[in-house]
């Protein structure tokens, strides 16, 4: 339930409480929130098991994709990336690399005749970039 409220949060919710409520009337409110906290997550529960008793087998058949859009909500899509990419691969369907490395990429091609406005030497290389001058 407080999966994405850190420390920092709780700590911040507790002082605007104590501003608000003032110090008498902390205690009694925390307390009051406990049990009101406690009662909800028993009728969740309550709710749950007599759910899961009347449908029976039904019931973990309708949990499973909420389970799968749950997993799909944790995607994380560069870890899948760089484990597609990375992974060594021995399903054996064409794709898995040799001794599990990767060919380098070709070499870019080199221009012969530097384009026009660009600021070359006289050997064809570019000349030196200073970012303090510009």
């Amino acid at each position: 339930m407080f999966d994405s409220i850190g420390w920092g949060e709780i700590l911040i919710i507790v002082v605007a409480g104590l501003f608000i409520l003032g110090p008498e009337r902390l205690p009694s409110a925390a307390a009051w929130l406990g049990r009101n906290v406690r009662k909800v997550r028993e009728y969740a529960t309550g709710a749950r098991e007599q759910l899961r008793s009347e449908m029976g087998d039904d019931f973990d058949e309708l949990r499973k994709p909420l389970q799968d859009l749950q997993q799909l909500r944790n995607f994380d899509p560069r870890r899948a990336v760089t484990k597609h990419l990375f992974e060594d691969v021995d399903s054996g369907n064409g794709h898995s690399k040799p001794n599990g490395h990767t060919p380098p990429p070709p070499a870019p091609a080199k221009r012969e005749d530097p384009t026009p406005g660009d600021a070359t030497t006289g050997t064809g290389e570019k000349a030196p970039f200073d970012p303090d001058a510009t």
